[in-house]
């Protein structure tokens, strides 16, 4: 806060790990104390069961999110209304063809998450899912992403 003259709009955690529950409630007091007015990320979804047992992290994160916005109520911090973006990494899947079922259905205020990037040397060294990264680049910087967007009548924020 000093840095910036200002208490944060978005307080998140690296790789979920505010949602753990060893976690979850230090982070949320943190966060009500330093920055009342922040909101954090949830991880659920809104989908149907039976759309949702198809990719296991996305249930854990599911799951781990049913407490922690118990948790983020509780203690009055405001969080994302729903997420998408949870993935199997490993694979090569169709980046626009995900991108398309993360935003169906999306209420407003949704949240996709999404990690595009330039690979270097660096990166790889760092992180063994790269490829990706630059697929998710591709699609995001491409023109098909802003048609996506407007035949799903969202705007970015």
């Amino acid at each position: 806060m000093e840095k910036f003259g200002r208490a944060p709009d978005f307080v998140d955690g690296h790789q979920h790990v505010q949602l753990f529950p060893q976690v979850r409630d230090a982070f949320l007091t943190a966060v009500k104390e330093a920055a009342p007015k922040a909101w954090v990320r949830q991880g659920g979804r809104r989908q149907p069961l039976a759309q949702r047992l198809g990719s296991p992290k996305a249930l854990l994160l599911d799951i781990l999110s049913a407490q922690f916005r118990r948790g983020a109520s509780r203690t009055k911090v405001a969080f994302n209304p729903a997420f998408a973006g949870a993935y199997d990494f490993s694979k090569a899947p169709d980046f626009a063809e995900l991108m398309r079922q993360f935003l169906d259905g999306l209420p407003e205020g949704g949240l996709v998450m999404c990690h595009p990037g330039f690979v270097d040397d660096m990166l790889v060294s760092l992180d063994p899912l790269t490829d990706q990264r630059e697929r998710e680049y591709e699609f995001l910087a491409g023109e098909a992403f802003p048609r996506l967007l407007a035949a799903n009548n969202v705007t970015l924020a």
